[in-house]
């Protein structure tokens, strides 16, 4: 079993800057990606940013220059660092890892964090 733990959310100005962290911790043996997601109540839930193995990332229009995802693969931890945030970013960021392999032959599966919550006042 994996876990993630999303830390870093919180009440910001906006204009202002927050930095998401996330730790996967268990059984990891390969793990394709990591990634933050946001959903606001009654919206399904989006695509934030994301990181592959190889460092490529990949980003919603909507963040694209304020936002910086990075990845820690020794320590399975990813960030995100998001300045100049605006109201709308205001959102339940979660944390996600995937096609997580645990055993050598095993399958691989999807796993999400508890969520953080970001809130940007105007």
């Amino acid at each position: 079993q994996v876990q993630l733990v999303e830390s870093g959310g919180g009440l910001v100005l906006a204009g202002g800057s927050l930095r998401l962290s996330c730790v996967a911790s268990g059984t990891i043996l390969t793990m394709n990606a990591m990634g933050w997601y946001r959903q606001a109540p009654g919206k399904q839930r989006e695509s934030v940013a994301t990181i592959t193995n190889d460092g490529t990332t990949n980003y919603a229009d909507s963040v694209k220059g304020r936002f910086r995802i990075s990845r820690d693969s020794a320590e399975n931890t990813v960030y995100l660092q998001m300045n100049s945030l605006k109201p709308e970013d205001t959102d339940v960021y979660y944390c996600n890892a995937d096609r997580v392999r645990s055993e050598r032959w095993g399958p691989t599966f999807n796993y999400w964090g508890q969520g953080t919550q970001v809130t940007v006042a105007s």
